[in-house]
């Protein structure tokens, strides 16, 4: 589902005009998509004491559409409409319905009164997608009294959270606190990105009357959001006449003496992601505390340094390596030794075959001399990215889309840059935002997992990377949603993913094909 800025969003609503759709009509589908979700929501909902918030532009239109069918059709318990300015400050579309609604009799106040503070449902209808820097005014006292005077209400949003830039992450300054929020036509960035939609609570896209094909087809429209809609096919019932042979062979070089933990569990996720074989290579000392993690995985022990790093001399045995494995896992676990740093630079740069590199595998690289024969998959942190990037975490996390993406298109990779909202960035410039994860997965291992899921998918999956890689981190995040519902926030660690990935699947699948 693509992500549409505010610029983008004025476009596809001029275009859909063109076609034959004029905006009043634009107008008139929101607010009634609005009024279908409260009906949903907070049925019945004519038990409901409900406060509509309009601003003066557009977004405050949709607002008049809403009460004004709450007005007409519901006749909820109460009903007030607020208006933020005079009647004298509304144009176009806006002041044709502020019309329509003085015509069917529905009350206008210009304040908000003391007692309406006993409302059980606010539509926040105030600004929408035109606000660029911090709302001032009426608007900001409406904003601030949603937030604080409404003790018993829940809050819709129509479009945007009011306050919020639609194209940025970070809010400019205060904004509405919603509980969900209708957006039309498609996701807007601030919707999908860290903080900024932390205030827009269960985001629902609603369509509108503009064709699909204006901005779900447009290349030059590179940012998306990810979910089971792209991927899910990949999650179909497998062929009755199965085998192991089927689902490809993982291979993950990783750990070393002390660090046998970050190598099993990559080999285990990619065996839960549905590989058919996993084999976890590492340095001698360490194979069999490895095979005692998981007896499902198969082990190469490998020349190893004094430190129980992995030598340079493992590429005498390159090419028995790599035989019959569709895709190589390379990185956590294998520490900073000078030896193994030397041998990751090399292999990363000359096995011909799909690589996730990961931890010890980024640190290690010289990303300005990158030449790999085959797809590369790399997938930092921001404290990764910004030694990758030559740049600052400060300023990775500042721009983490246009970070990952010139990255990404620069030195032919696929990025996945991690942390909340992580961004998935192709060698071609197109870009998707994560919306699962959970702060119960700040705790070692992790990554490991990612690591062995997206190679897990990939190797099932070789001639559908992107959708297997963006399967890969939308089941991550979600996996740890649900442990951290089941388990909590703190009590969560790596391993406990395992546990939560086939239910994870299980609605990825449900989701992408229904009964």
């Amino acid at each position: 589902m693509k992500i549409l800025t505010a610029a983008q969003m004025r476009e596809v609503d001029r275009r859909t005009s063109e076609l034959g759709v004029p905006g009043l009509i634009l107008m008139e589908n929101a607010g009634q998509r609005v009024v279908e979700f409260l009906a949903r929501q907070y049925a019945p909902l004519e038990a409901q004491r409900i406060v509509v918030l309009c601003g003066k532009g557009n977004n405050g239109g949709d607002g008049m559409v809403v009460a004004r069918q709450l007005h007409t059709h519901i006749r909820p318990r109460s009903l007030e409409v607020v208006l933020a300015g005079g009647p004298g400050d509304l144009k176009g579309d806006a002041a044709a319905n502020y019309k329509m609604l003085q015509a069917v009799g529905c009350a206008v106040s210009f304040e908000i009164k003391p007692a309406m503070e006993i409302a059980t449902l606010i539509v926040d209808a105030l600004l929408g997608t035109g606000l660029h820097g911090p709302a001032a005014g009426t608007a900001l006292e409406m904003i601030t009294a949603v937030n604080e005077r409404f003790p018993l209400a829940e809050v819709v949003s129509v479009d945007i959270p009011s306050g919020l830039d639609s194209d940025s992450a970070n809010p400019p300054g205060p904004a509405v606190h919603a509980n969900h929020t209708v957006t039309f036509t498609a996701p807007k960035p601030c919707q999908a990105l860290s903080p900024a939609c932390e205030l827009v609570g269960k985001l629902h896209v609603a369509e509108i009357g503009s064709p699909p094909d204006l901005y779900e087809n447009d290349p030059a429209i590179f940012l998306a959001l990810s979910g089971p809609a792209l991927f899910g096919k990949l999650f179909r019932p497998r062929v009755r006449e199965s085998n192991k042979g089927l689902y490809g062979h993982v291979l993950v070089i990783a750990g070393g003496r002390g660090k046998t933990g970050a190598a099993a569990m990559s080999g285990m996720a990619a065996l839960r992601s549905g590989a058919g074989l996993a084999t976890v290579a590492s340095a001698e000392s360490a194979i069999a505390q490895i095979a005692a993690h998981a007896p499902e995985l198969m082990t190469e022990p490998l020349p190893e340094t004094e430190d129980g790093s992995i030598s340079m001399r493992v590429l005498d045995q390159l090419s028995g390596l790599i035989d019959k494995k569709n895709v190589v896992a390379l990185g956590p676990g294998l520490g900073r030794n000078h030896e193994t740093a030397q041998l990751i630079r090399r292999l990363v740069n000359e096995l011909s075959r799909p690589m996730v590199v990961d931890a010890d595998g980024l640190n290690a690289l010289d990303a300005k001399n990158l030449r790999a024969p085959a797809p590369r998959i790399f997938t930092p942190h921001p404290g990764e990215m910004a030694r990758l990037a030559n740049s600052t975490i400060a300023e990775v996390q500042a721009d983490r889309i246009g970070c990952a993406r010139s990255f990404a298109q620069e030195r032919r990779v696929h990025l996945v840059l991690k942390g909340n909202r992580t961004v998935i960035a192709a060698p071609d410039g197109r870009v998707w935002i994560n919306p699962t994860g959970s702060p119960a997965m700040a705790t070692g291992g992790t990554g490991d997992v990612l690591t062995g899921m997206v190679a897990g998918l990939v190797a099932q999956f070789p001639d559908q990377l992107e959708m297997a890689l963006l399967a890969a981190v939308y089941l991550h995040g979600r996996s740890g949603e649900l442990g951290a519902a089941r388990i909590g926030e703190k009590g969560l660690i790596a391993t406990d993913l395992f546990e939560f990935l086939p239910e994870a699947m299980r609605e990825v699948a449900d989701l992408s094909h229904p009964v």
